[in-house]
């Protein structure tokens, strides 16, 4: 059976998912790709927002869209070279 992912590896999950959009996402959008209860997708949301890791931009129609910051995406690449590092040395 396969562990439970931490905190940040969903966070990292979040911030790779909206990444490869390239653009803005909708919240149920990264809910899915993310593997998120609604509940979960909400507290996450509102910390990577506090943290100014993601911001939210109003569209028409009352959509509400996400996008990552620059820092979201610095903080989402040294993420990923600590994942390479702790591979490298088989942890």
């Amino acid at each position: 059976m396969a562990a439970k992912r931490t905190r940040t590896d969903i966070v990292c999950d979040i911030l790779s998912v909206m990444q490869a959009k390239q653009g803005r996402m909708k919240p149920t959008h990264i809910m899915y790709k993310a593997n998120l209860s609604h509940d979960q997708l909400t507290s996450y949301l509102e910390e990577l927002l506090g943290k100014e890791l993601i911001e939210k931009v109003a569209s028409d129609a009352d959509r509400q869209y996400f996008l990552v910051t620059n820092k979201g995406e610095k903080f989402a690449e040294k993420l990923r070279e600590m994942r390479q590092f702790e591979k490298s040395f088989g942890f």
